[in-house]
C-alpha cells in the first residue's frame, strides 16, 4: 500500500439536498419533505462525525464525510490503495445514493457493501421481489398498480392485500388501511400513492406473522451469518405506517423526544423464542449472500408465523446505521457504539489490502 494515511470516506445524501431537488422537480413541499424523511439517517449521523473521526484516528485512519453532490469531485483525486467509500444512502429515483458505489468503481476505489447492481435492484419493490422468488426464496407473491390500473394483476388471496409504493422506504405512503381485503380499495390506495408522490404500487398478498428483521455487519471480511442480529420488532400493530416512522427519525424524531412521545419498538431476539425460525432465517440469508452478492453491511426483513413460516418482505442495502435497530445490533452483537463498529469495519478492509 502506499504511505499516504487510509481514509475512510462516507457518502450521504442530505436530507435538505434531496427536498430542494424534489420541489425543484414540482413535488408539493409537505410530500418532498415526506419523501425526503427516508434520509433522517443523514440528519441523525452529522452530529456524530467528530466520534467517527475520532474513532478512526485510533486505528490509523483518516475519516472523510462527503455529501452526495460534492462525491464527483472528490473521489476523481482519491488514491485507489488509500480510500474507502462506504456509501450511508442509497437510491436510484428519489433518492440518489447508488451513484455512489458506482463512481467509487468508475474511478478505481474501494467501496464496502454491495455492488452497484444491488443498490438499484432494492430500491424497486416489484423487480427485487421477482429475483429473489427466482432464486426459490419465500417471498409473498405480489401485483403492480399505477394511478389506479393494473400493470401486473395480483393474486387472489383470501387474507387480502397489502399496498405499498415501489420505489420509497421508511414507510412513506403507507397508512393505517394499507392492509385491504379488496382489490379495488388496492386500486384506490395506487391513486392515492400516485397523486402524493408519482409513484407505482406493489400489491403484495397479505402474510401473517411478527415483524422481524436480521441485521449484518462484517466487522471482519471473513465474518458470515453467525453475526447475524435477528430480532422480532415489536410494535403497537401489525405494521408501521409512515406516521410512526416520522416520529422515530430525523428532526420529526426529535421533536417527538422533546415532546415525549417518542416510542421506539421493542427488539426481542427471535432465537429466544423461536429458535427454528431463526435458524431458517440465517440459511435464508446465506442463499442472499452468496446466490445475490449481498455483503458487509445490510439488513433483511421478514414475517414469522408461530410455526416457524418465514416470509421474506425486502432486504437494504444500506440500512439506517444511527437508527435504534442497528445500534441495539453492534452493542448486542460487537459489544460496540456506532462509531467504533463503523471504524473498525473500515480498518479490517484496509488490513486486507495490506496483506494482500
Amino acid at each position: 500500500m502506499s504511505s499516504r494515511k487510509p481514509k475512510l470516506i462516507l457518502v450521504y445524501e442530505p436530507e435538505k439536498a434531496c427536498f430542494d431537488r424534489l420541489v425543484a422537480d414540482g413535488h408539493v413541499p409537505a410530500r418532498a419533505a415526506e419523501i425526503a424523511s427516508y434520509l433522517a439517517q443523514s440528519t441523525d449521523i452529522a452530529p456524530e462525525f467528530d466520534v467517527l473521526a475520532a474513532a478512526c484516528q485510533t486505528r490509523g485512519l483518516s475519516f472523510v464525510p462527503v455529501e452526495l453532490d460534492d462525491a464527483a469531485s472528490v473521489l476523481a483525486v482519491e488514491g485507489p490503495d488509500t480510500t474507502l467509500v462506504w456509501t450511508l444512502t442509497d437510491g436510484i429515483a428519489y433518492f440518489r445514493g447508488g451513484t455512489a458505489p458506482a463512481l467509487a468503481r468508475l474511478n478505481g476505489l474501494k467501496a464496502l457493501g454491495a455492488d452497484d447492481a444491488l443498490f438499484a435492484l432494492c430500491q424497486d419493490k416489484f423487480r427485487s421481489g421477482a429475483v429473489l422468488g427466482a432464486l426459490g426464496l419465500p417471498v409473498p407473491q405480489s401485483g403492480l398498480a399505477r394511478d389506479g390500473h393494473w400493470l401486473v394483476e395480483p393474486p387472489a388471496s383470501p387474507a387480502g392485500w397489502f399496498v405499498k409504493p415501489n420505489r420509497l422506504g421508511a414507510k412513506i405512503g403507507i397508512w393505517p388501511d394499507s392492509r385491504c381485503n379488496d382489490l379495488g380499495h388496492a386500486l384506490e390506495l395506487s391513486r392515492r400513492v400516485f397523486a402524493a408522490y408519482r409513484d407505482d404500487v406493489v400489491v403484495q398478498t397479505y402474510v401473517a406473522g411478527r415483524n422481524a428483521r436480521a441485521s449484518f455487519l462484517g466487522l471482519k471480511p471473513d465474518t458470515g451469518v453467525e453475526a447475524l442480529g435477528i430480532a422480532f420488532v415489536d410494535s403497537s400493530g401489525d405494521f408501521q405506517t409512515m406516521a410512526d416512522s416520522l416520529a422515530l427519525y430525523g428532526d420529526t424524531g426529535e421533536a417527538a423526544k422533546a415532546a415525549g412521545t417518542y416510542a421506539e419498538p421493542v427488539l426481542l431476539p427471535v432465537a429466544a423464542s423461536q429458535p427454528g425460525a431463526d435458524a431458517r432465517i440465517r440459511r435464508i440469508a446465506q442463499n442472499l449472500m452468496t446466490g445475490l452478492g449481498l455483503r458487509d453491511v445490510f439488513s433483511v426483513d421478514f414475517r414469522v408465523e408461530a410455526d416457524d413460516s418465514i416470509h421474506l418482505i425486502e432486504f437494504e442495502v444500506s440500512p439506517g446505521l444511527p437508527c435504534f435497530d442497528f445500534r441495539a445490533y453492534c452493542r448486542t452483537q460487537w459489544e460496540m457504539g456506532l462509531a467504533d463498529a463503523m471504524a473498525e469495519t473500515a480498518a479490517s478492509r484496509f488490513g486486507r489490502l495490506a496483506a494482500s
